[in-house]
């Protein structure tokens, strides 16, 4: 009986740091797009809201806004920001997404379209250097 309360207070222990490790990336959270301090081409996104949360499978992103249309955007993917690829949904430049942590306050994050790297953004938090992101 002892045995097995102290291999479940190990597991439960290691879950609770394995958490707090993950969630000391500032990035985690809602974050919106502040238009009017950010550099936008014609083509480009007219709002938008990101947030990211921690999870058992790593770090999801979830993303919505409008595109240049005024059409609605969702999308999104989750990834352990190791620079690996994985599926993005709802990114009309980038079907992959290849995040990787740098710091608590930046990653960055290569887009590929049918296998091709496209976009490579760095996004430092609390600011955003693509989007002049704020928290919301």
């Amino acid at each position: 009986m002892r045995k097995g309360f102290v291999s479940l207070s190990v597991l439960v222990l290691a879950g609770v740091f394995a958490g707090q490790a993950a969630a000391a990336d500032n990035w985690v959270g809602s974050w919106k797009l502040n238009a009017t301090k950010s550099y936008l081409g014609s083509n480009a996104i007219r709002a938008q809201t990101l947030k990211f949360e921690v999870t058992a499978d790593g770090i999801k992103l979830t993303s919505d806004g409008t595109d240049a249309e005024g059409k609605p955007m969702h999308g999104g993917y989750t990834s352990k920001f190791d620079g690996k690829d994985v599926p993005w949904s709802g990114n009309p430049m980038a079907d992959v997404a290849a995040p990787k942590r740098i710091d608590d306050n930046t990653y960055e994050n290569v887009w590929k379209k049918a296998g091709k790297p496209g976009v490579t953004p760095t996004s430092v938090f609390p600011r955003a250097r693509w989007s002049n992101l704020k928290p919301i």
